[in-house]
This record gives C-alpha cells, sequence and structure tokens, in this order.
C-alpha cells in the first residue's frame, strides 16, 4: 500500500480522497490554487502546496507545477478525482513516467476511450451498440452535410475529447449545420484545446443510463449496476438516482453485460462509467466512457455498501476485486446542490457563504467542502455539495431528500436547492415518467 498520495484536485472529491487516505493510513498532499487558500482539503489534508493563481490552466491544469509537488513531497501515487487532469493521458503518462503511480486506468485505456470518436469505434468493435454516426472526427462541413443526410435529422455534434456539455449542439436541418459545427468546434477548442467534432444521430427524449464499471491489474472486470441520469439541464446532470425507475431486470442484465464486455475490450483497470442512452422502446445505444471516478459515485456506494475511492486505491496498489455478486438493495438519489440561481436561468452565484447547516438524519449524506464564512470562487464548477439520501423504496427516497433540502441552509448565495425542492414534488418525477427533456416539458423552471 502506498505511504503517500498527492490530490491533484480541488473541493469535495479531495477532501474525499483525504479521507479515505487516513482510514488506510494513508499521508496525503493536497494542491491548491490562490483561490482555494482556505478550502478544507488544503486544511485537513497532511501536507498542503500552492501550484498556482486562481485560473485552471495556471494551477489545477499545470502539469509541471502538479509533478514538482508530489517530487518535492516525495508522493508515491496520484489520485486525479475528477474533471481537470482526471482523464488526461498526457498527465498519466508524465506521473508514470516520474514514477508515480497514476491511481486510474492505463495510458492506453485513456486513449482508447478519451476520444469519443475512436471510442465509439472501439465499442462496434466489441459487439457493444452504438449511436448511428460518423466514423471519426469530421473535418469538413461537406462531409457533415452527407453524414447527417445519411443517418438522417435530426443529429448532434459532439467535442471529441469533451464532456459537461461542451461543444455539443443539436442540429435539426441542413441549413443549421454550418453555424452549429463552427460553434461546436470553437467551443471544443477552448475548453479541451481540440477542435475535433463527430457527429451522431440525435435520439429525441432517451433515458440516460450509465453502468459503474471496475477492473483491476489482472485483468478482472466487474460492474456494480446502473445509475439513471435522465434530470439534466443543457447536458449537465442535476439528479441521479439507483436503481433506474425505467429499465427492467432484463434490460439491466444485458447493459451490465455489454458494459462489462466494452470495459473488458481495453483492458480497463480502476474505476469508470459507461454510458449509454436508451430510447422509449427500450434500445440501448453506447454513448461515451468516462474514464474516472464520476461526480455521482456516492449514489452506487449506497446502494451496494462499497467504497469506490478506497477501491480504486486498493486496486491501484495491486490488490485483486472481489467479484462476487454485488446485488444493489434499497434506493438512492443525489442532488447537486451548485451555487447557481435557477429562478435566472441557472447564472452562476459565487460569493461568500454567510450560513451553511447541513442536514442529517438516518439515510441522509453530504459531501461538501464549504462552511459558514467559506467564498465560493468564480474560477470553477459551481458544485458546493451533493446531499445523498438512501431508503428501503424509492418512494422514501424521495421523500427522505424532500425532507433534508428544506433543512438545507445555504444563505449569501443563490443555490439550486428550490430547483430541487420542486423536482422532488412533481408528479411526473416521482412516478419515473421521466428522460433527459424533463425540464423542458414539465415547465418546473416555470
Amino acid at each position: 500500500m502506498f505511504k503517500k498520495i498527492l490530490i491533484a484536485n480541488r473541493g469535495e472529491i479531495a477532501l474525499r480522497v483525504i479521507r479515505v487516505c487516513r482510514e488506510l493510513g494513508i499521508k496525503t498532499v493536497a494542491v491548491y490554487s490562490e483561490a482555494d487558500r482556505d478550502s478544507l482539503h488544503v486544511r485537513f489534508a497532511d501536507e498542503a502546496i500552492c501550484i498556482g493563481p486562481p485560473s485552471s490552466r495556471e494551477s489545477y491544469l499545470n502539469i509541471p507545477r502538479i509533478i514538482a509537488a508530489a517530487e518535492v513531497t516525495a508522493a508515491e501515487a496520484v489520485h486525479p478525482g475528477y474533471g481537470f487532469l482526471a482523464e488526461n493521458a498526457n498527465f498519466a503518462e508524465i506521473c508514470t513516467s516520474s514514477g508515480l503511480k497514476f491511481i486510474g486506468p492505463s495510458v492506453e485505456s485513456i486513449n482508447s476511450m478519451g476520444d469519443k470518436a475512436y471510442a465509439k469505434d472501439t465499442m462496434r468493435r466489441a459487439e457493444v451498440p452504438v449511436i448511428p454516426g460518423s466514423d471519426g472526427v469530421v473535418t469538413d462541413l461537406k462531409l457533415a452535410v452527407d453524414i447527417a443526410y445519411g443517418v438522417g435529422f435530426p443529429v448532434i455534434l459532439k467535442a471529441v475529447a469533451g464532456g459537461g456539455g461542451k461543444g455539443m449542439r443539436i442540429v435539426r436541418a441542413a441549413d443549421e449545420l454550418e453555424k452549429n459545427f463552427v460553434m461546436a468546434s470553437n467551443e471544443a477548442e477552448a475548453a479541451f484545446g481540440n477542435p475535433g467534432i463527430y457527429i451522431e444521430k440525435y435520439l429525441e427524449n432517451p433515458h440516460h443510463i450509465e453502468f459503474q464499471v471496475f477492473g483491476d491489474q489482472y485483468g478482472n472486470v466487474i460492474h456494480l449496476n446502473e445509475r439513471d441520469c435522465s434530470i439534466q439541464r443543457r447536458h449537465q446532470k442535476l439528479v441521479e438516482e439507483s436503481p433506474s425507475p425505467f429499465i427492467s431486470s432484463a434490460l439491466r442484465e444485458m447493459m451490465g453485460a455489454a458494459a462489462v464486455k466494452g470495459a473488458r475490450s481495453v483492458n480497463y483497470e480502476s474505476a469508470g462509467t459507461m454510458e449509454f442512452l436508451v430510447d422509449k422502446y427500450h434500445n440501448f445505444y453506447f454513448m461515451e466512457m468516462n474514464t474516472r471516478i464520476q461526480v455521482e459515485h456516492p449514489v452506487t456506494e449506497e446502494v451496494t455498501g462499497l467504497d469506490l475511492i478506497k477501491m480504486q486505491i486498493e486496486v491501484a496498489a495491486g490488490k485483486k476485486l472481489n467479484k462476487k455478486s454485488h446485488k444493489p438493495s434499497g434506493h438512492a438519489i443525489e442532488c447537486r446542490i451548485n451555487a447557481e440561481d435557477p429562478a435566472n436561468n441557472f447564472r452562476p452565484s459565487p460569493g461568500e457563504i454567510k450560513s451553511f447547516h447541513l442536514p442529517g438524519g438516518f439515510g441522509v449524506r453530504v459531501d461538501t467542502h464549504c462552511y459558514a464564512g467559506y467564498r465560493v470562487p468564480p474560477n470553477y464548477d459551481s458544485l458546493i455539495a451533493k446531499l445523498v439520501t438512501f431508503a428501503p423504496t424509492r418512494e422514501e427516497a424521495i421523500d427522505k431528500m424532500a425532507s433534508a433540502l428544506e433543512e438545507f441552509t445555504v444563505e449569501g448565495i443563490h443555490t439550486t436547492i428550490p430547483f430541487h425542492q420542486k423536482v422532488m414534488k412533481n408528479d411526473l418525477y416521482r412516478a419515473g415518467t421521466f428522460d433527459t427533456s424533463f425540464i423542458e416539458y414539465s415547465n418546473i423552471l416555470i
């Protein structure tokens, strides 16, 4: 087992890794920007090193500074968390060449699945269903038009290096293609440093179902069932739950087998997520693979009783996976509490938190790095907390979430708590009859 791990991230996920390391007797190194000087991950790590100014590009995305921090503190491994460099194959390769264990998949796996177009081709060869579309990156408008007519409008343009809804555009007619192609490419270049775009048939009102997979260094791959992530705004997940109220046990078995087959085809190690879209006829299609731990991993932890961060560290240290069946029990729901104003088109709301009271009680979990007096910086993702409830049934988990949201108090900034309160009371959501267009057709923001 490692003696010291550097956490190349910030916020609640950095704090989450620190807590697991403490349980395992592992020393931790936090890195932080000048904007995060007062963050809890800095306070609770054994060592902390400032790696630059507030800009992500000069701090959390600055590979030389992170590697230097690991070297001067004699860290043996790096945990990338999610976001920032978590799916950056170059970072993983530099960690390895610097004698540091990258706590995540191999460079080859990241390369295979990180390029979304190449990932589709890989899954196609593994006989996992994929959405019809381009065979790879589309470099010119004429080819884009030909492909769009071939699969049929509407289509969706996606950044090959994308995530989080960036570099994505829905195109419903040929005369909209040129403008959206340029916009998607420019946004992809700005967000990921890669302007590459690929094209897929756009599925109307699908369900977004993802499967948690795990692999070890010995070729063992398992799945830990699904999460339903269909409550979204602009392709950004807002509410996640497990199990999905939409899919049947037979479909769950088929999708789980496909997820394992896909992960095994790239010799996958560590935590990963196979993301699928499921149409109204229960046909499922591979969308992408996230080669990292997900924001919503606590949902899976609650229904399986497994600590996924601990598993990541143990697998990286050479431990074999327990391959026995991990059947979920009960129901878990996660609401992402963001520093945003849902009454004003989810406008970001950075600033000082004047008052911060967390809900509690049986079956209530809050993962957060915030506290009263903490200043939410404007430089990073707006997530300030993840509220998770667990209960024997979905109805009870929803009721518990509604109660917890009433108790959750954040003053000084706007948050998405009022939005989540509306969702928990919504008849369509409570009935489980929702998909990725829920926000539009439910009129929940009015």
